[in-house]
């Protein structure tokens, strides 16, 4: 493995992971929030792009994977950063290697399936294709409410109760939360004491994927967990619904949105979940639908 940096506005560590035999070259694009490399945030370590990147090496497939801006060894300050500027870093990374003259195809884990949406519309003859892992199919607004609603019911039964009876209703304070990040026009707010990457919420926000997935050409496998709290596991069926190009929806039964098998609905349990490696299924399903674009 090789660490460099490439340009885009900033100056992003990227990291290669060459297989001997690589057939093509896979950009893994993680998830929200200020993430590593490795899929990585401070308090929470993900660790799925370095299980991608590793899983897929066994296949002959090659990866590419960066700090996010402001993370890691990359430059530039992640709550000042907006969602166009990560697709932007996104492209960056595309053109870079498409030099090595090797088929690309995109990775994408939930945020970084909207933006492998949006890549994949801007380089129809540079990316041959994408895997979008837990993606959804509706505007960030719309993903933003659905959680709320979600994870209103993962509260734990006592909570609830509290809550009812100090007649706080929490799915109408975090739209209140939501509008007021709406009418923002910095890229820093205070929300709750707590400084939030505003910029970065109002593009968020207002992009649908739908837009781009309906008019890229390229093939595309959406791959959904059905205990999915983040991302609306049937998302993955309206994006076969809405492409006219080849497109492979597979629902894995048992998975949750990070990607690990629980036995029940929840994100209560992440920080144990994080302990175990990712779901098997997800790298063969992942290795095998490449091989077959690159065969076809």
């Amino acid at each position: 493995m090789t660490v460099r940096t490439i340009t885009a506005a900033v100056d992003l560590a990227v990291e290669s992971h060459s297989a001997s035999d690589a057939r093509a070259v896979a950009i893994l694009i993680p998830g929200s929030g200020p993430v590593d490399r490795h899929g990585d945030a401070r308090r929470l370590p993900l660790g799925i792009q370095r299980q991608l990147a590793d899983g897929l090496a066994v296949h002959g497939i090659g990866s590419v994977r960066w700090d996010k801006r402001g993370v890691g060894e990359s430059g530039g300050d992640f709550l000042s950063t907006g969602f166009h500027d990560l697709v932007g870093d996104a492209l960056a990374v595309v053109d870079d290697a498409a030099t090595r003259g090797l088929p690309i195809v995109l990775v994408g884990h939930s945020e970084g399936s909207a933006i492998a949406a949006r890549v994949l519309a801007e380089r129809p003859s540079v990316v041959r294709g994408a895997v979008l892992l837990s993606p959804y199919a509706r505007n960030g607004l719309e993903v933003l409410r659905w959680q709320s609603r979600a994870l209103g019911d993962d509260l734990p039964a006592f909570v609830r109760v509290v809550l009812r009876l100090m007649r706080t209703d929490l799915e109408r304070q975090s739209e209140k939360s939501r509008q007021r990040l709406l009418a923002t026009t910095g890229d820093v707010e205070r929300i709750g004491g707590a400084r939030v990457n505003a910029r970065w919420f109002r593009e968020f926000m207002a992009y649908d994927p739908t837009v781009d997935l309906a008019v890229a050409p390229q093939p595309v496998l959406a791959i959904a967990g059905a205990f999915d709290l983040q991302s609306p596991p049937d998302d993955a069926a309206r994006i076969a619904e809405l492409r006219a190009a080849p497109t492979r929806t597979v629902t894995l039964s048992g998975v949750s949105h990070i990607l690990r098998t629980q036995p029940l609905p929840t994100v209560r349990t992440y920080r144990v979940d994080v302990r175990r490696p990712i779901d098997e299924r997800i790298v063969p399903l992942i290795a095998q639908w490449i091989s077959a674009r690159l065969d076809a």
